[in-house]
């Protein structure tokens, strides 16, 4: 009687459990339902477009934290406060005039042209925020944000496995053959060492096959020492996972706002964090569902805010006060293009006079993640492309005589670089 009255007590709290934890869905799912994901996304909308370079909604950006802001004003406050908050301030408004010397006298741009509906789906967007994605939180692929597919030597095992397995068929299809009645071949091994008997008996294979290992050697020593200092497809991993993809492609970013001194010097320059802080001052993360390529793995939006809290780092910026501590950090830069010490070359004459795209030799940088060397930037390469480009005359007057002679010189109409002295070794070479 003891172990039916326990037995039933515990089917009784099970169930008690199993309609608690419905009752606790039902409750969640209807909560998830009253969300009014038009009016979140038409807030955001709005949020993203007029507020988000000054504000955030978990912490403070230029103005304050938006997030639950409804909770400490009221909404005909926030509202006179969005629409014209200077004259708010003139009427004397006691939290209006904190707020302006809370941050120093920082003036809010007004928005008289947004309507109380405009404003009200905003202010629901920083009540409920971001809505949860059904698959959970952000997270790359399924390989740990490794790029994905088998690695390689499985693929190499599986090649051999196979082709382990057609010899060992054709090996019982051979006996299989013989034990049948067929004639006996002498097999793999047999015809392979009548083949060698054979050219060990030729003197001609013989001195044929030493013209051809002497030839063959030479080939690969001088192939291998014209190699040496050419670091084509270099791609060191950088301290910092800056993607010239979402700079200089997604934003369209010039190559010059942080290489400037291409244009007037020599090196074109790495540019200081400072420059960075031009914008990263009010970008403190990135958009949501961006992806970066980085040291073989797929960085996540999660990762990305972590590259630019390095910035802040090596430039002394504190996010949450907005202000720079004096304490400042190298970035220690891994320099992808060198050239030998004794090879001279000009940025500015390239790009300045020249009018060559950064391209011509760095490549498409604006589709890379990780910036590699694209060209060989062996001398050779240098001379093909001064024997290929035309001198552009175009508001040039000073180089129009000595065109003229040259093109009468070499009876085309117009001259190439290597023609007006590009190929001579005192450019390169000093």
């Amino acid at each position: 009687m003891k172990s039916v009255k326990h037995h039933s007590k515990l089917t009784q709290t099970l169930l008690q459990s199993l309609a608690f934890f419905l009752i606790f869905l039902v409750s969640f799912s209807t909560y998830s339902q009253d969300v009014d994901e038009a009016r979140q996304k038409e807030g955001k909308k709005l949020f993203k477009s007029l507020c988000a370079s000054c504000h955030k909604l978990d912490k403070k950006l230029i103005g304050p934290g938006l997030g639950g802001v409804e909770e400490r004003r009221e909404n005909d406050w926030l509202k006179a406060w969005i629409k014209d908050n200077a004259a708010l301030r003139a009427s004397g408004d006691k939290d209006a005039i904190a707020i302006f010397e809370e941050y120093k006298g920082s003036n809010m741009t007004a928005f008289p042209q947004l309507t109380d509906k405009n404003i009200d789906d905003i202010l629901y967007y920083t009540t409920v925020g971001e809505l949860k994605p059904v698959g959970g939180p952000e997270t790359g692929d399924d390989n740990g944000g490794k790029k994905g597919g088998a690695p390689k030597w499985i693929l190499y095992i599986l090649a051999a496995a196979i082709i382990v397995a057609f010899l060992i068929i054709g090996s019982l299809l051979k006996t299989i053959s013989e034990l049948k009645g067929a004639p006996k071949t002498p097999g793999l091994l047999g015809q392979a060492a009548e083949l060698w008997e054979g050219i060990k008996k030729n003197t001609f294979l013989h001195v044929l096959f030493v013209i051809f290992g002497v030839l063959m050697t030479a080939y690969v020593l001088f192939g291998t020492l014209f190699k040496v200092g050419v670091d084509q497809g270099y791609q060191p991993v950088q301290p910092i996972a800056f993607s010239h993809k979402v700079h200089a492609g997604d934003n369209k970013i010039d190559c010059q706002y942080c290489h400037s001194s291409a244009k007037h010097s020599k090196h074109s320059g790495i540019p200081s964090v400072n420059v960075c802080m031009n914008c990263h001052k009010n970008i403190s993360e990135v958009a949501d569902g961006l992806q970066v390529e980085h040291n073989d793995e797929t960085l996540v939006k999660a990762d990305l805010d972590k590259e630019i809290a390095k910035i802040y780092d090596a430039a002394g910026w504190d996010a949450d006060k907005l202000e720079y501590t004096g304490k400042t950090k190298p970035v220690k830069w891994i320099r992808v293009h060198n050239l030998p010490d004794f090879a001279y070359f000009n940025h500015s004459q390239h790009v300045t006079v020249g009018g060559v795209k950064c391209q011509k030799c760095h490549g498409p940088v604006e589709e890379m993640d990780e910036v590699k060397q694209h060209s060989p930037l062996t001398m050779g390469w240098c001379i093909d492309c001064h024997k290929e480009t035309k001198v552009d005359l175009k508001g040039n007057e000073y180089y129009a005589k000595i065109h003229k002679e040259l093109a009468k010189k070499y009876g085309v109409e117009q001259v190439t670089i290597a023609q007006l002295g590009g190929k001579e070794c005192g450019k390169c070479h000093y």
